[in-house]
């Protein structure tokens, strides 16, 4: 067993106001945003988690939320320095920082730059007036693509742009369109991924009408395609990007790769190869619990069962496009692929969902399509 890549995910968990259709861990505005105090507390739980992965370089550092850009320049900052003054991060570090496109956030982006932010992720979600209004966004199409213009301006090495499918009563050439606006902005970056309902949500309680299967299948192929053509290459199941601009944060979580997790609710994996371990963590949810004094930073701290190891190793690792080296998954899990894991990896070859070779796995086109059906019969 050896330890594989590590990255820091850092939570931000508030918003302006509360998405309908969002499950993240975030909190709407009710006055000031505690941001000194937070930033402390952000750090204070880092350094406890540093002395974890003593001698590992962070690869990859993510600031996501909530909304991150609600923080000033110098917060991102004092936040950026104070992670360097705690873990050695590595000088090519990908550093990416998510942001709405409202005129009060792109104004900013400059700042953020300067602060050490080298990649931003931008929640564009739609170009369309009705369907932003419909999705509780707060910004309006001209904000959007301004804020796509500050970006690609910006001194950044790359960015993202957040981009939703399958939205209430959207049609496919609705859907095509906004992706057609999309490419026109080009993005190095392109997350394109469906609309779902999840529990606790507004739109759970009270569901918009989504388009039927038919339409979010011919979506996705005519969608798939626009993206081809025009030199996005899929490499993960709902993330596009031009030759060399894949999200290195993304990657290394979807390789199974480690990751601190500070702030609230931020989850994270740790590997300890010297026992043969790997924990995963999850931080106390809530910003008044979170910056209590009187508590813990953690809420959770357990260590994955030996028998769940290969499910989540797959889980992660075959929602890639790329190939899988058959070596890592000993190498990042410490256990042997069981006989009847075998067997069921050779039956999915065989069902044209999964490409065998010596040396590596790979899930085909149609093993991606039926993702579920491959990964519950390697439970």
């Amino acid at each position: 067993m050896r330890n594989p890549p590590l990255s820091l995910y850092v939570h931000i968990p508030w918003c302006v106001q509360k998405c309908p259709y969002c499950d993240f861990n975030s909190h709407g505005v009710k006055s000031t945003v505690p941001e000194k105090e937070y930033i402390q507390h952000l750090l204070d739980d880092l350094a406890i988690d540093a002395k974890l992965v003593k001698g590992r370089a962070v690869e990859t550092i993510f600031i996501g939320g909530g909304t991150p850009s609600l923080f000033s320049e110098q917060g991102i900052a004092d936040l950026l320095a104070g992670i360097h003054a705690r873990v050695e991060v590595d000088s090519e570090a990908e550093i990416t920082m998510e942001a709405n496109p409202g005129t009060m956030e792109a104004a900013r982006f400059d700042g953020y730059v300067q602060a050490g932010v080298n990649r931003l992720s931008v929640g564009v979600q739609s170009f369309q007036s009705q369907h932003l209004k419909l999705l509780g966004r707060i910004h309006d199409t001209d904000q959007a693509k301004r804020a796509i213009h500050i970006a690609r301006k910006s001194e950044l090495a790359s960015f993202n742009l957040d981009l939703m499918h399958g939205l209430p009563e959207q049609s496919v050439d609705n859907a095509l369109s906004d992706l057609t606006t999309a490419i026109q902005l080009a993005p190095p970056h392109l997350s394109w991924y469906q609309l779902t309902i999840e529990p606790n949500t507004p739109f759970y309680s009270k569901p918009p009408q989504l388009p039927d299967d038919d339409i979010l299948w011919d979506i996705q192929a005519k969608g798939h395609a626009l993206l081809k053509q025009h030199g996005y290459q899929q490499y993960e199941i709902s993330a596009y990007s031009q030759i060399g601009k894949q999200c290195q944060h993304n990657l290394n979580y979807w390789r199974f790769g480690d990751y601190i997790g500070i702030g609230c609710g931020a989850h994270g994996k740790l590997t300890d190869a010297s026992k043969g371990t790997i924990r995963r963590t999850v931080k106390v949810k809530h910003p008044r619990g979170y910056m209590d004094l009187a508590r813990p930073y953690i809420d959770h701290n357990d260590s994955v069962k030996r028998d769940d190891l290969a499910f989540e190793f797959f889980m992660n690792r075959f929602r890639l496009t790329e190939p899988c080296p058959t070596e890592q998954f000993e190498a990042f899990t410490g256990v042997q692929l069981s006989t009847q894991q075998g067997a069921e990896l050779e039956k999915a070859a065989d069902q044209g969902l999964l490409t065998l070779a010596d040396s590596y796995w790979q899930v085909t086109p149609k093993g991606h399509r039926y993702l579920n059906t491959l990964l519950s019969a390697l439970v």
